[in-house]
């Protein structure tokens, strides 16, 4: 049995973090065709789920399933930007205590479109309070252009980090979003901001 599996069969065993996986699935997996694998068929993890990772996870306050989340990677340690798109960064991809990494920006597909909208605000909301608690000065992370495009129209500052690269239907890039005293305004400024109404899980996996 591999590292990989052992940590999957663990991580599935939490109800957020299982709900999270299985939507992972669906999403990057089932609608967007990635190749990427499937634990059981059914949850989608990587190399870096694994004890480094923080998730935030959004649960309709209800039912608890799952409505939105994302994973966060410290940049001193392996991750999807130092790992396997360092060409993306001429300078280097930055790296710092302070610095994080989001990927997996999942939104349940088994939503209508106001309650992705409102689960999206809610999910940016939460990432940007979590970096104000915890001290992150800056995320990065790898969108492609129609993609960073919407992130660069949330009211944070953002940056990207090199030219984009071809990838697949759309080119990619490395990016930076920027977390100080000015992204909350910036958020509520342009409306996406939003009071967290559905219930936040902060998950790890068990070493």
């Amino acid at each position: 049995m591999t590292n990989q599996t052992t940590r999957a069969q663990v991580a599935p065993g939490d109800a957020a973090l299982r709900a999270m996986f299985a939507a992972r699935k669906q999403v990057f997996i089932d609608l967007l065709k990635w190749d990427l694998p499937a634990l059981d068929g059914r949850f989608e993890l990587d190399q870096f789920d694994n004890p480094d990772a923080r998730y935030i996870i959004l649960l309709d306050p209800d039912d608890l399933r799952h409505r939105a989340s994302a994973r966060l990677l410290p940049t001193t340690t392996p991750h999807l930007l130092g790992e396997i798109y360092p060409h993306l960064c001429p300078d280097g991809p930055p790296s710092g205590a302070g610095i994080w990494e989001i990927s997996r920006f999942c939104l349940d597909p088994a939503q209508t479109a106001a309650e992705r909208l409102d689960a999206r605000n809610q999910l940016v909301s939460a990432l940007a309070d979590h970096a104000l608690q915890y001290g992150i000065s800056e995320y990065v992370g790898i969108a492609d252009t129609r993609w960073f495009a919407k992130i660069s129209s949330f009211g944070w500052s953002c940056r990207t980090l090199g030219p984009a690269h071809r990838g697949g239907a759309c080119p990619i890039l490395a990016f930076a979003i920027r977390i100080d005293v000015d992204t909350l305004p910036g958020l509520q400024r342009t409306g996406t901001w939003a009071p967290l109404g559905l219930k936040l899980e902060s998950g790890e996996l068990a070493p």
